[in-house]
């Protein structure tokens, strides 16, 4: 019988399915966090196992891994010669072994090749195999800055190991977010198609100001734009993000460019495109198409009752583009609310004629589920021959994928 926990494998994304992933859990206090990193990993699709050492186990349950996976839980080796099974050069074998949290103690013994509980056997046989490991530290900063823990460490690094963290604070290298240590993950098993390619992005919405107070805008959340962002940073490219307004936290990785209104929109990624070449400009920003012919400053009172007020088109930001990058490759992004299909391609379609672009990606954000603020989306990518693709309800990193693939499509072509 399929456990039930495994009900939530793939229900983000599909991102990491087919991926086995050993989850190595040492004693430190940091391993509560661990089956809320279990079932991230799963959420994007992937099958975890838990290992876990004496003192892991005096700290959390196994039983809670077990609950966390759905999968039984190796406390010690037996005859069934788990770290081979998961481990080995076996067709069962992991993609990847993950330690988290990794104490100081682990980490030396790794780099010492000491094998002495199941976390350590476990990687000892990974590490003849040949499977990646990622080691996420969790201590006291002291430790962590002890001489001899750091040179083990280096020596990990220098063989190819991949630490994720740690994060410094209150005197403590504390385990990276949950978040940090997925997206390292989905980063390390995303195929490099934009290694050294650079690539411009605009996201989010613009602000048009009546007053020093009150402004117009879009219910953009930048949540696409960033995701093209992460995935193509993924991807191996270097990124440049032009953002509007919005709460979403862009990459670290990221040149951020901060922006409010339209003409400040278009006056950064024209400046970009005349001081840096860009292999790739993907323009999924929501910026508005009026602004506000006058202005007041201050604050309007609303003692008034009434107002009436003008309003003038804003530079389309698309349009511009093909004059300062001739050889790029552009994407642009055409939002309908409430047409049909066969419409909503239509327009799309005129509107790449129209500005030169080399793809257009269209969807209908009046529907709840992939509209403004969604984390899916559904897609209708069109080429300069209205050649179509549908890319189906999915999260909005998978989309960004299938944007991304179908660009490199064009620019192998």
């Amino acid at each position: 019988m399929r456990h039930p926990s495994k009900e939530i494998i793939g229900t983000w994304s599909n991102l990491l399915r087919g991926k086995k992933i050993v989850l190595c859990i040492c004693g430190s206090v940091a391993a509560i966090k661990s089956p809320e990193i279990a079932r991230g990993l799963m959420r994007h699709g992937a099958e975890v196992y838990t290992v876990m050492s004496k003192a892991a186990t005096e700290l959390i349950h196994p039983y809670l891994m077990e609950w966390a996976t759905g999968n039984p839980v190796v406390t010690k080796l037996t005859g069934k010669i788990e770290h081979v099974e998961l481990c080995g050069k076996t067709e069962t074998h992991a993609d990847l072994v993950l330690i988290a949290p990794a104490t100081a103690n682990t980490i030396s013994k790794i780099a010492c090749g000491i094998d002495d509980t199941p976390v350590t056997t476990f990687v000892s046989t990974a590490l003849g195999t040949g499977i990646p490991i990622m080691i996420v530290p969790a201590m006291h900063e002291t430790m962590y800055t002890n001489p001899f823990v750091s040179e083990n460490i280096r020596k990990l690094k220098e063989q190819g190991i991949i630490f994720i963290g740690p994060r410094i604070e209150e005197g403590k290298a504390k385990i990276a977010t949950v978040d940090q240590i997925i997206n390292a993950i989905l980063r390390f098993f995303t195929p490099k198609i934009l290694k050294g390619k650079s690539v411009l992005i605009t996201t989010g919405p613009t602000r048009e100001y009546l007053d020093d107070v009150k402004f117009l805008t879009t219910p953009s959340s930048g949540k696409m734009g960033v995701a093209l962002a992460e995935e193509c940073i993924a991807s191996g490219a270097k990124v440049t993000i032009v953002m509007g307004p919005t709460t979403v936290k862009p990459p670290l990785e990221a040149k951020v460019i901060s922006v409010v209104t339209c003409e400040e929109m278009l006056e950064a990624v024209v400046n970009e495109l005349k001081n840096n070449k860009y292999d790739f400009i993907f323009l999924p920003a929501a910026p508005l198409d009026f602004k506000f012919a006058e202005k007041t400053k201050g604050k309007i009172s609303s003692d008034i009752g009434e107002l009436t007020v003008k309003l003038t088109a804003t530079p389309k930001i698309s349009g511009k583009v093909r004059k300062y990058a001739p050889k790029s490759i552009i994407v642009g992004f055409k939002a309908e609310y409430g047409v049909a299909i066969e419409e909503m391609i239509e327009r799309a379609y005129k509107r790449l004629l129209q500005n030169d672009l080399d793809l257009i990606v269209a969807n209908d954000v009046s529907r709840s589920d992939i509209g403004f603020g969604s984390d899916y989306n559904e897609v209708y990518i069109v080429d300069r021959n209205k050649n179509v693709t549908h890319i189906p309800l999915m999260n909005k990193r998978e989309v960004a994928r299938e944007i991304i693939k179908k660009a490199v499509e064009i620019k192998k072509n």
